[in-house]
């Protein structure tokens, strides 16, 4: 028993120990480096403090020790000897030093443009130096102020005064807006960076009088720019000229600032598929010249190939939008044009694309006192005798041709269909769907059933209509239809216009039963009959209308149309029908037409 244990005794320390003690010394010294660390950068903070305001008082002995009338930044207003920006080397740490100078215009004998009428405002200065480090961490600016006055009473003024005034989208002053004077017409050029006070304005008392020679160019982080303009060949008519001072006067130009916008556009079909690769053009209604009008926002820009198209940094403004693709055409906006952007707003904006088909009328319909989309009112556009009428708001899907033949479950393919029962002919005579001719007879009946129609999201059905090109004269219901509807393509249930399967829709254009409403998917299921073998019924074309989120309120398009002039009728009950017209060709192969309805 002795031995084992002056054994365990004598046997060092052992490997859990030395771990142990090693955490227990990295901690220690963790602990004590972040210490000194803390100390070496406080110590190194208060440092840069001192020197910075050292600085600062360099600057101030400077400048109490010169005249006062060179109390002044070499390229601002009131012009001096000061440079407005100067860089020291303080114990290796670089500093920065801004000095601003400015003339005050005191209240005890008037200010300018106030009564009484301070001609001569430039009464004293306000000098400002701001102190910056630039490698220094977590550094304030350092910034102090002084009023200078002049030895003696001022004398006339030969100079003018310059208040520009900075107002938001809804004429609120804008504080804190960053403008920026230049006037190259002297020298040296004035070259004037400031911000603007909680007033929204910024003064500049004495400057030297010129004809628009004062650029202003105003900016805030998050905000839509400003400026000024020269006079050119282009530009004959700024609205918003280069500003002109005159002796003894003050000059006011007011600039218009406000959070910027974002815009999210989808190009998508009126079945909400993507439509990729749209050039989208977009203009404002602001103009910053005026006969000729020079616009203020005019771009081209693309979605990418899923249809999309973020854009920032978007302007308050009304714009017109429109787009087009090597295969696709617009169908319509949503919202409606003009598209208008509120400031500092995300917003959604939906594109309607269908496939090119030459020449296109896209007619808007709106209401007379709210501006907004009429949907469900009738459009008819007509020339030669022949019209067609669509109706606003609401899209359709049909089928006109099932040579394709079956088996296919979603309806991808124009001309395929799903199955049948073998009595149904969609080959003998071009897009038509009759019965089956067997050596010579038809057969009595035959049923069809068509691929799966997705409209893109859940929706609102309205009319099932269908053009037969022939029916037996000695039977009745010898076409009939049934629609099934689901938010799932796995099962369906056929009914007709009463919402029951005991039903048919056997009339050309029938309201579909609501029923259906706030389904996605759709089919149809023909039957065809004949009481006489000689005879059948034969079936061109099906159609459906619905609303859907892709199908654009208040918009309708006509496609296809030839040259020519065509009359334009929009009615819808409550409101007095609208006469127009519309004159196409080749010019023209797309184009809209806003039409205003009054109750």
């Amino acid at each position: 028993m002795h031995h084992l244990f002056f054994q365990r005794k004598n046997s060092g320390i052992s490997l859990v120990e030395t771990v142990v003690g090693v955490a227990i010394f990295a901690l220690v010294s963790l602990m004590l480096y972040t210490t000194f660390s803390r100390v070496f950068a406080t110590v190194r903070a208060a440092q840069a403090r001192v020197n910075a305001i050292t600085l600062a008082n360099e600057q101030f002995e400077l400048i109490r020790n010169l005249p006062y009338a060179n109390i002044g930044t070499l390229t601002g207003i009131p012009h001096g000897v000061i440079p407005a920006n100067q860089m020291f080397n303080r114990g290796g740490m670089i500093f920065v030093s801004t000095t601003t100078v400015r003339n005050i215009d005191l209240p005890f004998d008037g200010v300018a443009s106030g009564t009484p009428n301070d001609l001569s405002p430039a009464d004293n200065k306000l000098v400002e130096v701001e102190v910056t480090c630039t490698t220094c961490r977590n550094f304030r600016p350092l910034t102090l102020s002084t009023n200078v006055g002049p030895k003696g009473l001022e004398s006339a003024s030969t100079n003018g005064a310059l208040f520009v005034k900075v107002l938001d989208s809804v004429g609120s002053p804008v504080s804190g807006a960053n403008v920026r004077i230049v006037n190259s017409s002297t020298t040296p050029a004035i070259d004037i960076s400031d911000v603007t006070a909680t007033s929204g304005m910024l003064q500049i008392i004495d400057a030297p009088p010129g004809t628009e020679v004062y650029r202003v160019y105003v900016t805030k982080a998050g905000y839509s720019p400003d400026r000024s303009y020269e006079r050119t060949a282009t530009m004959t008519n700024p609205v918003t000229p280069d500003s002109t001072v005159t002796i003894q006067t003050v000059t006011q130009p007011v600039f218009f600032i406000d959070r910027t916008s974002t815009l999210n556009f989808s190009a998508v079909s009126p079945s909400c598929s993507p439509i990729p690769n749209v050039q989208i053009h977009m203009s404002g209604a602001k103009i910053i010249s005026a006969t000729p009008d020079v616009l203020k926002y005019d771009s081209w820009m693309y979605t990418d190939p899923t249809g999309m198209l973020v854009l920032n940094d978007v302007e308050w403004d009304n714009y017109t939008i429109m787009a087009t693709s090597t295969t696709h055409e617009l169908a319509g906006v949503m919202p409606l044009q003009p598209v208008s952007v509120t400031p500092g707003s995300t917003q959604n904006i939906q594109l309607v694309m269908v496939p090119i088909n030459t020449r296109s009328v896209l007619v808007t319909v709106k209401d007379v006192a709210t501006g907004l989309p009429i949907t469900g009112a009738d459009v008819t556009l007509e020339k030669g005798g022949a019209s067609t009428t669509l109706t606003t708001g609401r899209g359709f899907l049909g089928q006109s041709d099932w040579s394709g033949g079956s088996g296919q479950s979603e309806y991808t393919l124009a001309d395929h269909y799903q199955s049948d029962d073998g009595g149904v002919d969609v080959s003998t005579v071009s897009g038509a769907a009759r019965l089956q001719d067997v050596l010579g007879l038809y057969t009595p009946s035959g049923t069809l059933y068509s691929s799966t129609f997705d409209t893109g999201s859940v929706s609102n059905f309205y009319q099932f209509l269908y053009q037969p090109t022939s029916q037996p004269i000695d039977t009745g219901d010898s076409v009939q239809f049934q629609i099934a509807t689901g938010n799932a393509t796995s099962s369906w249930s056929y009914r007709g216009p009463d919402g029951t399967g005991a039903t048919f829709y056997n009339s050309t254009t029938t309201d579909i039963s609501t029923v259906h409403n706030g389904d996605r998917y759709l089919r149809y299921k023909m039957l065809l009959s004949t009481a006489s073998t000689t005879f059948t019924p034969s079936v061109s074309d099906i159609q459906f209308t619905f609303t859907s989120a892709c199908v654009p309120p208040g918009q309708v398009i006509f496609q296809g149309l030839t040259n020519g002039t065509y009359n334009i009728t929009v009615s819808k009950s409550g409101y007095v029908t609208e006469l127009d017209s519309v004159v196409v060709d080749a010019t023209t192969p797309w184009q809209e037409k806003q039409e205003v309805l009054s109750p």
